[in-house]
């Protein structure tokens, strides 16, 4: 009952956006784990990436653990430096951090493939998560999570959509925005590849995952881009993920299958800044490819 009354309100919220509305913004959802919070560092980015972006906003919801209570506290900002895993937000005021994720190479190039649009981004992930129940204890994404109350990430993303997605002048001009949905840009997967048992329902957690998100997007078919997961090898068997092959092989038959869907791989080419995540530069370059990949989904649907 809880979940049908937040897809009511957000069908409602989409809805209303689309009528008598001065602006238009593609709005992208990024969502996923830690690879995802982004732990570039600011201090390396190059110049043309260490700015406030003109046409860019970004909602990012305080991340939040499962059980706790989902209010999606943020607010619609000007992209800029300092929202990548320790980024904080009061719903009042973001506090910037020392870190970035995709968010800023994503913007950039997606206003390079689509000039002169406007761009809008919700984000909201969390660090160690995992699809499967019980796979991780930094979280859980499945909807059918019945433990701590039976809030978990799934409720948070509802609830960050729903706060994000009720502030009709997003940009503070005075005026009615239109929001319109866009893509998914999913990165996650690695917190399912400790055990051969989650590793072999990836797939099927995954689809459901997505079409619940696509579903609350209200479109069935938004195009989607996910980042294949890779490994350091800065463990003592050589592997950080046992069963990271596994996860590999659902993403690539999941997009395999899914028309609306593209899968980046680059990712196996970047060099990591500690065990688990990429350097500044790997970072960078996700997000690039992430637009691209984007880009020639939304010209294939568009034709």
């Amino acid at each position: 009952m809880r979940q049908s009354k937040i897809y009511f309100s957000i069908a409602f919220l989409l809805v209303a956006s689309l009528t008598c509305h001065a602006k238009v913004y593609r709005v992208f959802y990024l969502g996923g784990q830690s690879n995802m919070d982004g732990y570039g560092y600011v201090k390396e980015l190059p110049s043309d990436l260490s700015k406030t972006f003109n046409n860019v906003m970004i909602y990012q919801a305080q991340m939040a653990k499962d059980g706790e209570e989902p209010n999606g506290d943020g607010i619609w900002a000007k992209l800029k430096p300092g929202h990548g895993k320790d980024f904080k937000t009061d719903g009042k005021m973001n506090q910037y951090g020392e870190r970035f994720g995709v968010e800023l190479s994503f913007a950039q190039r997606m206003q390079e493939l689509f000039p002169g649009e406007s761009i809008a981004l919700i984000k909201y992930s969390r660090g160690g998560t995992s699809i499967a129940i019980g796979a991780s204890s930094a979280g859980c994404w499945d909807p059918d999570y019945t433990e701590k109350n039976g809030v978990n990430q799934w409720d948070h993303y509802l609830a960050t959509l729903r706060s994000a997605l009720q502030i009709e002048d997003i940009d503070g001009d005075g005026e009615k925005d239109q929001l319109i949905p866009t893509g998914i840009v999913w990165m996650q997967g690695e917190s399912d590849g400790h055990s051969a048992e989650v590793a072999i329902k990836y797939e099927e957690n995954l689809t459901q995952l997505m079409d619940m998100i696509r579903a609350s997007l209200r479109h069935d078919k938004l195009p989607l881009v996910i980042g294949r997961i890779s490994d350091s090898g800065k463990d003592e068997d050589g592997l950080v993920w046992d069963f990271g092959n596994v996860i590999r092989a659902a993403q690539e038959h999941f997009v395999e299958n899914d028309p609306a869907a593209a899968l980046v791989k680059t990712t196996d080419n970047y060099e990591y800044s500690d065990k688990w995540h990429y350097d500044s530069k790997g970072f960078i370059d996700l997000g690039i490819q992430f637009a691209d990949k984007m880009s020639k989904l939304l010209h294939e649907k568009e034709k």
